[in-house]
């Protein structure tokens, strides 16, 4: 693999080597430091289980802010 110079400002060279480690060139940091996970990257990351238990709470926390939406609109309608 070939190599480039870059040129980078002062806070951003100083926010690179804070976060290196030691055992990674520059250039390994700036890779990791960069790189985001894709969505692809997260499928298999949660079991079955886990995600049916997520989604009753979401299901949950939705039914109940809807019921307080209704109890706001029924107690400012009375005003």
């Amino acid at each position: 693999m070939g190599t480039k110079s870059v040129r980078l400002d002062e806070d951003t060279y100083a926010y690179i080597e804070a976060h290196k480690r030691e055992d990674e060139t520059f250039s390994e940091a700036v890779d990791r430091l960069t790189h985001r996970p894709s969505i692809t990257d997260l499928a298999g990351l949660l079991d079955t289980e886990d995600v049916d238990t997520m989604r009753d709470a979401i299901d949950e926390a939705d039914e109940r802010d809807v019921e307080e939406v209704r109890e706001l609109r029924e107690r400012f309608r009375d005003t």
